[in-house]
């Protein structure tokens, strides 16, 4: 067998061994990014308790790539991403369902001293060029850096949409945080540290969650936000898979997204 495909084969069969395989039909199990994670949890809480027939599964982050890989090998039916799918996911057969929009937010250890930013002076921090917190009239305090992988789709958001940032050189300081959960530890536990991630309330707690530009990730003129999706294999849908489809798209999981400072996706 040629390396490649028998390398694909090993990660798939890895995939059908974590998770499962066919015995994630005794549950439903929506697995993949770590974006908007506390919020989909509740949305799941909510849905178990109208649907207390239905095992459902919301595990730690195997990030978008994962979510993606699992449902397109068949071993979980539902997956949940922060990025587009692409051209060739979606001629595979991957439909997409979008539910919130999610903000990305910029934030710090409460050490900084720092609650409000412009978009240039992240810039200068990411880059490298100011490296004391005192520099912005916070803490005399070194800067520590974290950020995400090539890949992150809160870094391609960012790159997207905030100024400066899309031809932005990280510092070689720099620390690559390797799942969402990662980067907020991080961010939590060392002193001078700064960090960016998908936005949700229970950030407000244990960390300085950063306005830019003088705008809360909350505020409607913020500039930057993901978009959380659930995917799915066409022609596999079934009556679980229905109903956490439905429910995600409620009235009530509407609110929940509002609680967590998520915008929900209506069409």
């Amino acid at each position: 067998m040629h390396r490649s495909v028998f390398g694909l084969a090993v990660s798939l069969g890895m995939i059908f061994f974590h998770t499962g395989g066919a015995a994630a039909e005794a549950g439903l199990t929506v697995v993949g990014t770590g974006d908007g994670l506390e919020m989909l949890r509740e949305i799941g809480e909510g849905f178990s308790a109208q649907h207390p027939e239905i095992e459902l599964s919301i595990p730690p982050s195997i990030g978008s790539g994962g979510g993606i890989a699992a449902v397109s090998s068949g071993a979980e039916r539902l997956g949940r991403v922060a990025r587009p799918l692409k051209e060739s996911e979606v001629a595979f057969g991957l439909v997409y369902i979008p539910i919130a929009k999610i903000p990305s937010a910029v934030f710090t250890h409460p050490s900084t001293g720092v609650s409000s930013l412009s978009s240039g002076d992240l810039v200068k921090l990411y880059s490298g060029e100011i490296t004391n917190w005192s520099e912005l009239g916070g803490a005399d305090l070194r800067v520590k850096l974290v950020r995400r992988e090539d890949a992150d789709s809160t870094l391609q958001v960012l790159r997207g949409s905030m100024p400066g940032w899309e031809d932005l050189k990280f510092s070689a300081r720099s620390k690559t945080a390797v799942t969402t959960q990662d980067a907020i530890n991080t961010a939590m536990d060392v002193e001078g540290a700064i960090a960016f991630g998908p936005y949700s309330q229970p950030l407000e707690s244990g960390l300085s969650v950063l306005k830019v530009d003088g705008h809360h990730p909350t505020d409607e003129d913020y500039p930057s936000a993901v978009t959380l999706a659930l995917i799915y294999k066409d022609g596999t849908m079934d009556g679980e898979m229905e109903a956490f489809v439905d429910f995600s798209r409620s009235e009530k999981a509407h609110t929940l997204i509002e609680n967590y400072g998520g915008v929900p996706v209506t069409n």
